[in-house]
């Protein structure tokens, strides 16, 4: 699997992730000629035909601790919490997504696959608040539950068609719960965050569409970063998109690296 790193920075100070990624890139990477994607050889969340630059694994790197502690803001939230079925939570389009208050928090350690997540939002329905609980691999890709240093979506290999490829910095899968006003909302519902590169356009807030991009890389921007989480429903609703009884999701358009 394409591993894991990062750097911290000097007390005091944020980085902002657009910038952490360019130091990452710049500091950690070997350029090499990889497999043509025409030769045939699959794609994986690990290895993408094609690429001609490599990225050494967090393995390599014997400073690598595992600790990421970053905070998504300018969040939106895409529909309501009480839209009436069938209903379209993805929001590609942009049109049914609006600003919300609040800051989502992210401190986990990928190597032991513990930490928190937390989202505290402020909506037209009052005061909203996720948080991830325990944290759990779905598929071998998600590495226990929280991985680091991944393609995910697209034709990566990993996760659905449902986002563009793209790197994710580092991404959590798992249980958790939601209050609404500090009342009990969801129970036992299965979340997932993630900070990827840019997948929405910077002024419309449109999910770019071409899911693969004409050179194989995903339909990203590399220069913007995002945070997505959902929280969804076990029991599943065929006339809903995705297809779930509940699926509330929100995404940040500013990402700060702590």
């Amino acid at each position: 699997m394409i591993d894991r790193m990062t750097r911290h920075a000097p007390a005091g100070r944020t980085w902002t992730l657009p910038l952490m990624a360019l130091a990452l890139v710049a500091s950690s990477c070997q350029i090499q000629q990889q497999p043509s994607a025409s030769e045939g050889t699959p794609a994986t969340s690990a290895d993408q035909p094609g690429t001609e630059m490599g990225i050494y694994a967090t393995g390599q790197h014997p400073l690598y601790d595992g600790r990421f502690v970053l905070s998504g803001s300018r969040v939106y939230h895409v529909g309501t919490l009480a839209d009436a079925s069938p209903w379209d939570h993805m929001g590609d389009d942009g049109t049914n997504v609006r600003a919300v208050g609040g800051t989502i928090e992210v401190d986990v350690d990928e190597l032991a696959n513990t930490g928190t997540f937390r989202a505290a939002l402020d909506l037209p329905e009052g005061r909203y608040v996720v948080e991830l609980e325990r944290f759990e691999e779905f598929s071998p890709c998600h590495d226990g539950g929280i991985a680091a240093w991944l393609f995910e979506h697209g034709d990566s290999g990993c996760g659905d068609m449902n986002w563009p490829k793209s790197i994710l910095y580092v991404a959590g899968w798992g249980w958790g719960n939601a209050t609404l006003n500090g009342a009990p909302l969801h129970e036992e519902y299965q979340i997932h965050f993630m900070v990827t590169q840019g997948m929405r356009e910077r002024e419309t807030l449109r999910v770019r569409q071409d899911m693969t991009g004409p050179s194989g890389a995903g339909a990203v921007n590399p220069a913007q970063v995002q945070l997505d989480f959902y929280i969804r429903s076990p029991e599943a609703n065929e006339a809903n998109h995705p297809t779930r009884e509940v699926f509330d999701h929100f995404f940040a358009m500013d990402v700060t690296w702590h």
